[in-house]
């Protein structure tokens, strides 16, 4: 039966991280297998809202060993991107095995064990390839707001058609709140956006100078290679990076005022089933959309690797729990970790590590496990 069950590594996800990582797995010539709860490879982009485009080009977009199917320039849609990741794991015969939430983990000597929707397996490594974005983030009070006004999470928002008629309020004014707040804009609502000032990057993404500042200086040079944990300047950044994100990429501020979008400061609570901004005003809408973040999901992990809720890591390597591994989370080593050509890198490098150290496990210690 240990046989059948024990890998020399199991991956959890099989987003671009995970994908990474079986690449490189593979290259090495170590036994693996990625286990993966969505039913399809690629269905966490697949399940944003639907006119999420990625902020990276094309160029930036793809996986090693395989383009991205678009232009240089192209920015691609989220179904596309999902697709790309289905079509890389077809491609080089990645192992995922979807439909397969795991939903504890714990260690018996040198052996992980992993238990699942699908049952028990075990492994002499572990990576963890998910994004710190597992569980949506929204206020306490939400649950006091009128029940007959519609809330969505930016995690269930699909498009405004989930709106009822009448005014929104979207709370959170990062990337993906300033995104929907315009679109919902577009679709003869008024709009209130309740957030502080995140910052925008001062150009058009996707114009001509973009084509020489994006690419070469701000995600090559900037978020890869500067912003990082081994330099004086990303270690002092990381913090507020990961707590209040970064600036606003396709959209600048002139872009709310031609929306007719109103700027509102942030809200603190409820009053009369109504929310209540900072400044004591009420606002009667309709709909409320909470851009407000997301919190990780490791409950499951049965293990001492956190300290005051932060991991305890270095570029993914847990030190104190030999075999297992971090990739895909915020920050994990630089800015672009969490972009696709970031968590190729930090793939490679635990790849790396897993080949340089890991150690044969005797059947007897799995048996023991087991």
């Amino acid at each position: 039966m240990y046989e059948h069950d024990f890998y020399k590594v199991i991956v959890i996800g099989a987003g671009q991280a995970g994908l990474s990582v079986g690449y490189y797995l593979s290259k090495a010539g170590i036994p693996f297998l990625i286990l993966d709860a969505n039913e399809r490879v690629g269905d966490s982009w697949r399940k944003r809202w639907d006119s999420l485009r990625l902020f990276t080009p094309s160029k930036f977009d793809r996986l090693a060993g395989l383009p991205f199917p678009a232009s240089p320039n192209y920015f691609p849609t989220k179904d596309e991107m999902g697709d790309y990741l289905e079509t890389y794991a077809a491609h080089f015969k990645i192992p995922v095995r979807t439909g397969v939430k795991v939903t504890g983990l714990t260690k018996e000597g040198d052996i992980f064990c992993l238990n699942s929707t699908a049952g028990s397996f075990l492994a002499e490594n572990v990576v963890i390839a998910m994004s710190d974005f597992q569980v949506s983030r929204i206020p306490k009070f939400a649950s006091e707001l009128k029940k007959d006004i519609v809330q969505l999470h930016s995690l269930e928002y699909r498009n405004s058609s989930q709106l009822q008629d009448g005014d929104v309020l979207i709370v959170g004014a990062g990337n993906s709140g300033a995104e929907i707040s315009l679109e919902v804009a577009r679709n003869n609502h008024k709009v209130y956006l309740s957030g502080r000032d995140t910052g925008h990057i001062p150009f058009n993404i996707e114009g001509t100078l973009s084509k020489l500042i994006l690419a070469r200086v701000v995600l090559r040079v900037l978020f890869h290679r500067i912003f990082t944990t081994s330099t004086p300047v990303g270690r002092k950044l990381r913090p507020k990076l990961i707590s209040a994100g970064g600036p606003l990429i396709r959209i600048n501020p002139d872009d709310f005022t031609k929306a007719g979008i109103i700027r509102v400061p942030r809200v603190t609570g409820v009053s009369d089933g109504l929310p209540v901004l900072e400044n004591n005003q009420k606002l009667n809408v309709k709909n409320v959309i909470w851009c407000t973040g997301f919190n990780p999901s490791f409950s499951w992990i049965d293990l001492p690797v956190f300290k005051n809720k932060e991991l305890m890591q270095t570029r993914g390597i847990v030190e104190k729990m030999p075999g297992l591994y971090f990739t895909g989370l915020h920050f994990l080593y630089s800015f672009s970790s969490t972009m696709v050509h970031g968590a190729a890198r930090d793939a490679a490098y635990i790849v790396k590590n897993i080949r340089e150290k890991r150690i044969g496990v005797k059947p007897e210690e799995v048996r023991k496990a087991v």
